[in-house]
């Protein structure tokens, strides 16, 4: 049997747009709505867990309400010749009326009640008039601007969330900025370790070598004036025997 048709309006419907630079957490919304008569649960997931946090990630949306999905990409080198192949899937069921337990509602899900659509992910840079504004803006993400983001929320899907959760998020968020840096950091080190070192070697291998060389040279002058000095007193030795002679 097929599956349902999903029946969550998504905004935007087909891909998520995240706005460098990334130096810092760039946050997309995604926004969900519910227009059925019935209350919806979801589950967000992602091809690339590790370089986006979403909150919330799951919950239930109820009837003809909608909730907006914060996804936060972590920061990294972007490189613009890289296209990205970053996912996203909106996974969804109508919520039976007698749930109690969302996990176990999911765990015993027939294949045919489940829905989901699909999301792709774009990264743009702005444009050079707007680099410093975005730049600013970016920097400014905060616990507070989160907590705004959440206030938002259906009772439903926040509820779980709780002032000590959104700190324990731009906790996370802080670092793994921390973590970038520190690699960055070390990375930078261990190039600058390595040119030192090939420095060394060149130098301990070019020392011995012209200094031997330069022994050589002295060697070699040093011999030809005492043979040449031979020579000479050979020659004037013969010279004086003759005239004794």
């Amino acid at each position: 049997m097929a599956r349902q048709e999903q029946v969550l309006q998504l905004e935007p419907p087909h891909e998520l747009k995240f706005r460098g630079p990334f130096t810092d957490v760039v946050t997309a919304t995604l926004k969900l709505g519910n227009p059925t008569d019935r209350n919806v649960c979801f589950k967000v997931k992602t091809t690339a867990p590790r370089r986006y946090c979403v909150r919330p990630n799951s919950g239930i949306i109820d009837a003809g309400t909608s909730i907006n999905v914060s996804v936060m990409l972590q920061p990294f080198d972007y490189d613009p010749n890289e296209k990205s192949k970053h996912k996203f899937m909106v996974q969804s069921m109508l919520a039976p009326y007698d749930m109690t337990d969302m996990e176990g509602v999911w765990k015993e899900a027939k294949p045919e009640e489940l829905m989901d659509s699909k999301l792709r992910c774009a990264f743009e840079l702005p444009l050079e008039n707007d680099k410093t504004h975005d730049s600013e803006s970016n920097k400014n993400v905060s616990s507070t601007s989160i907590k705004s983001e959440l206030s938002s929320l259906p009772k439903s899907a926040s509820s779980s969330l709780d002032d000590g959760e959104v700190k324990k998020i731009m906790e996370e968020c802080k670092r793994l900025q921390m973590e970038v840096q520190r690699l960055r950091e070390e990375n930078k080190q261990i190039r600058e370790e390595d040119g030192l070192r090939k420095r060394k070697v060149t130098s301990m291998a070019s020392s011995p070598h012209s200094s031997s060389s330069q022994a050589m040279i002295r060697e070699e002058g040093l011999s030809t004036r005492v043979l040449a000095l031979c020579v000479l007193f050979f020659v004037i030795g013969v010279i004086i025997g003759k005239l004794a002679l």
